[in-house]
This record gives C-alpha cells, structure tokens and sequence, in this order.
C-alpha cells in the first residue's frame, strides 16, 4: 500500500502518466463512435465529441480526486476510480445538460467503459507478470 503522502515512483514517469491518460482519452472516444455508429446518428466527429465530452470530463476529475498520477496504470488505485468516476461524471453532466440518462444507457457504459478503462489495466498488469524473471529461493 503507497501512503498518501509518496510522490510517484521513479518508475512511474511522465510517459507512463501521459500514456495513461492518453489511453483512458482514446477510449472513450471510442465508446462514444461505437455507441454514435450504433445508431447511426449522423455529424461523426462533432456527434462523437458532443456525446463524449461529460464522460471526459467525469474522468478528469476523477483523475484529480483518485490522484491517479501516482499510480496511472494500477487496477485497484487508477482503473477502479477512473472507471466509476467516468461512468458516474458522465451520467451526471448528461442529466444537467438534457442529455439522454435511461437505465439501459447506464448499464452499456458501465459495462463497455470498464472494459476499456480497467481492461486493458488488467492486460498490462497481465503482462508485467509474465515478465518477471522467477525467484530462485
């Protein structure tokens, strides 16, 4: 467990930070172009932006409350709050601003934005399992 006060390690760069948050970006975007392609609104690049912009913004402040930074790429610490901030912010933003909010809505992002969001923490943390080299003991 990393207490409050560490600054991320070394190990934790820039590019792992700016990658993560790069990747949450992109798929959200993508979430919102397959949901917009679902059904087939038109204006692809303005629609995808108009539909993707308070889950953007759900995931930025969930970022800045999970300090995410420290540990961008962590399931628990990063993929868990930005996945329910995401889903949680968008919601939100959308009922404020007269965006669609129905039931069936909530339950596909939640399912499809944790796929993204944590899947592919999940995938990473995989990974780095297998490369590390066996303990002699």
């Amino acid at each position: 467990m990393i207490p409050e006060t560490q600054q991320p390690s070394p190990s934790t760069g820039r590019r792992a930070i700016a990658g993560a948050a790069l990747a949450d970006v992109v798929l959200i975007l993508l979430f919102a172009a397959i949901g917009r392609d679902a059904h087939q609104r038109g204006d692809a690049i303005t629609g995808v932006l108009l539909t993707a912009w308070p889950f953007l913004a759900g995931a930025a402040l969930a970022w800045a409350a999970g300090r995410v930074w420290r540990t961008p790429l962590a399931v628990r610490r990063a993929g868990l709050p930005v996945w329910l901030g995401t889903v949680a912010g968008g919601m939100i933003l959308r009922a404020l601003t007269g965006q669609t909010v129905v039931v069936a809505f909530v339950i596909v992002a939640l399912l499809s934005l944790g796929l993204f969001l944590v899947g592919y923490r999940l995938l990473l943390a995989g990974l780095r399992r297998l490369r590390r080299p066996e303990r002699q003991g």
